[in-house]
């Protein structure tokens, strides 16, 4: 069967890093995947378009594919739109929603190769795999009511925190189900000292917990989540929290890795369907420079073949040949380091593709 992969490189440096993705996929399709790529605006460039940040049309491809590849959305261009919901960032927005796109994976991976890059010491990140499980279609980012108005003459803005037992339970399954897969420890993220919503969580996490016996739960504040991180990183395997929590301790997570531009993430719904982008946002600074890191939006399209097309074995080749191109001392300016050789988005394109062939 033929996949279909909807590819949207969106605004600042998504375009850049989406044509190396391109890329790699005609070179996944030469070693033998069957799968057809097109492609369709979103974010700011679908604005300037269309007028509207997710165009029907950009909707109906995605919601016809098997996959989506997404390269960033946004950039201070299109920050004076008046109508909030014609910015760009409420077309990666309405993907999620429309698709039901309520799985956040966000792995925070250092290659041994680069824990210099890190801020903490090599001892404390070497070997670092986190996985951070993130509901993505609840929480306070969807809550209503909603709104900024005047109250006794000064103006009070408000958001409401809401989690369904049912939303709180499909998390919770993706993550159980991926420590079952990882080192069997899930940490469940919340702030149950303080708010009704996550003493509902943690109990819809009690309750799941014994069809998984194999898989150690255990619960932190995220106060204290946000410390061990720095202070302890290793310690975790999988995390599971809520969609504001999942944004900030995921960031952080990140960063533990020396770069934002190496990691991928995957964002999936209940049928297997999943987008796929880098973590970083699209850097309208470097925009059109040949400076951008492509490593996390090639790294998107392994986990895009391991999650969502299930070819396991394309998705390691491409990690093996990012690897050897590391192994190689190649390093774009976010990730370099006195001895390595410093180079552009294309040319980094270059180097993983010629890796891929190899492998």
């Amino acid at each position: 069967m033929t996949h279909k992969v909807l590819l949207l490189p969106g605004d600042g440096i998504g375009p850049e890093i989406a044509a190396q993705a391109a890329r790699l996929l005609k070179a996944c399709q030469d070693a033998g995947l069957d799968i057809e790529v097109e492609e369709a605006l979103v974010g700011g460039a679908a604005y300037d378009a269309h007028g509207d940040p997710l165009p029907a049309e950009t909707l109906d491809k995605a919601k016809a594919a098997s996959a989506i590849l997404l390269g960033a959305v946004g950039g201070p261009k299109w920050d004076k739109i008046e109508d909030l919901a014609k910015r760009p960032e409420k077309g990666l927005l309405g993907l999620r929603k429309n698709l039901g796109l309520f799985g956040n994976l966000r792995p925070a991976m250092l290659y041994p190769q680069l824990a210099s890059a890190s801020s903490l010491k090599p001892e404390l990140v070497a070997g670092l795999d986190i996985m951070i499980v993130r509901e993505l279609t609840g929480g306070i980012y969807f809550g209503h009511p909603r709104g900024i108005e005047e109250r006794n003459g000064e103006r009070v803005g408000f958001n409401t925190y809401v989690y369904s037992e049912s939303e709180i339970e499909r998390i919770g399954r993706v993550a159980f189900e991926m420590a079952q897969k990882r080192g069997k420890k899930l940490c469940s993220v919340d702030k149950a000292n303080v708010l009704e919503v996550t003493i509902l969580w943690r109990e819809v996490m009690e309750r799941l917990a014994p069809e998984y016996p194999d898989v150690e739960l255990s619960h932190m504040y995220v106060d204290n989540a946000a410390m061990q991180l720095v202070r302890a990183p290793k310690q975790f395997d999988v995390v599971v929290t809520g969609n504001m929590f999942g944004d900030i301790l995921s960031d952080a997570a990140a960063m533990l890795t020396g770069s934002i531009g190496m990691l991928p993430s995957a964002s999936l719904n209940e049928s297997g369907q999943g987008m796929y982008e880098p973590c970083h946002g699209s850097a309208p600074d470097i925009a059109g420079q040949n400076m951008a890191n492509p490593l996390a939006m090639m790294l998107s399209v392994a986990m895009m073949l391991r999650y969502s097309l299930g070819e396991n074995a394309m998705a390691e080749r491409i990690e093996a040949a990012v690897g050897s191109v590391l192994d190689d001392g190649l390093r774009t300016a976010d990730i370099a380091s006195e001895g390595m050789q410093t180079i552009g988005t294309d040319a980094m394109g270059d180097a993983v593709l010629a890796a891929f062939a190899k492998q």
